[in-house]
């Protein structure tokens, strides 16, 4: 789309007229003579004298030049411009941080593949992941794993298949036998500072209890609550299991109502689908969208239109002066010869 972005300079197209009608005209100073028997040498020639002043005016195609070129040079200051299509550029309005679980009770096989095979918890967990994170389309998603101590495996990243793919990569006892939640915790907390986007959502999912922790589950809470972190907390484990592999559901279920997220446990596959299906209706996806068009500006063209015009116009004009002096000159010689 065509468009002027000053129009106000149009306000300056009568100023020529006005200048012309207003100002003073000028007048040059020339060498005469005064001749006191004008009239009388008039009379006798039988031609007749004018008192009156005459004013000089330019031709009209020079007239209609000039104001051809002030037409183009005030055009060119109100910037003509031509509008591309927009531009939609959509931007992440939630950072979604995932932490699994790697303790040495995830290679525990009770759960059950899609095709019926029975196959240990962390694939279970990969294998239900990656659908949940393949519907995070516009959402920063990071990835922290946790045993004996909490790593960051994935920071937050718009690229979910990198997510995945690391997500792929991880396997049991990677991180360490034990089952550090509180640090996990305070992990993605620290990973959260250096976001600056309005939500912050952190998915926790484990099959055991916190064995030691530089930081109390319950305490990294309350840091995370005071930080606008929601956790949302999902078990995996046996909760009538005992010893350090027992799934501690009263910390997780705390650790879930005191940042306002919620809690989920997760006895096989299909309940573990299920989860991510309310965690999508919990957290349903939020973009922000910035709208760009882009302009591309045109001034030279009415520029560049009033120097051609000129130069052509000037142009012609010493061909046909320069034709005239040849016209004249033929004249003169064959007078002589004459």
């Amino acid at each position: 789309m065509f468009q002027f972005a000053q129009l106000l300079w149009f306000l300056l197209l009568p100023l020529p007229w006005l200048a012309a009608r207003l100002a003073p005209m000028y007048r040059e100073r020339r060498v005469t003579v005064r001749v006191p028997f004008l009239d009388r040498v008039a009379r006798l020639t039988g031609q007749a004298t004018d008192a009156t002043p005459h004013t000089a005016t330019a031709p009209r195609g020079q007239r209609v030049l000039s104001w051809l070129v002030w037409l183009l040079v005030v055009a060119a200051l109100a910037r003509p411009q031509w509008l591309e299509e927009p531009l939609t550029r959509i931007l992440p309005a939630r950072d979604l941080l995932v932490a699994v679980d790697l303790s040495g009770s995830m290679d525990t096989e009770d759960f059950t593949a899609a095709d019926g095979r029975q196959v240990d918890r962390l694939s279970a967990v990969k294998d239900v992941l990656r659908d949940f994170l393949a519907r995070r389309e516009h959402d920063r998603v990071g990835l922290i794993v946790f045993g004996s101590a909490a790593f960051v495996q994935v920071p937050f990243t718009v690229d979910n298949n990198a997510v995945q793919q690391m997500l792929d990569e991880t396997t049991v006892r990677r991180a360490g036998p034990k089952t550090m939640l509180g640090d996990a915790i305070g992990l993605a907390i620290t990973l959260f500072e250096r976001s600056e986007v309005p939500e912050r959502l952190l998915i926790l999912l484990t099959d055991g209890n916190d064995t030691g922790s530089q930081v109390p589950p319950a305490r990294a809470a309350e840091i995370a609550r005071d930080r606008d972190v929601v956790i949302h907390t999902i078990g995996v484990g046996d909760p009538t299991s005992a010893g350090e592999e027992a799934l501690d559901e009263v910390v997780l279920k705390a650790v879930a109502s005191t940042t306002g997220g919620s809690y989920f446990h997760a006895a096989d596959r299909d309940e573990l689908e299920q989860i991510y299906r309310q965690l999508d209706k919990l957290a349903p996806r939020k973009v922000e969208t910035i709208s760009h068009r882009p302009k591309r500006e045109l001034f030279h063209w009415p520029l560049g239109g009033a120097l051609l015009v000129t130069f052509l116009y000037h142009g012609i004009a010493a061909l046909g002066s320069g034709a005239v002096t040849r016209r004249s000159g033929g004249r003169s010689v064959a007078a002589a010869r004459t």
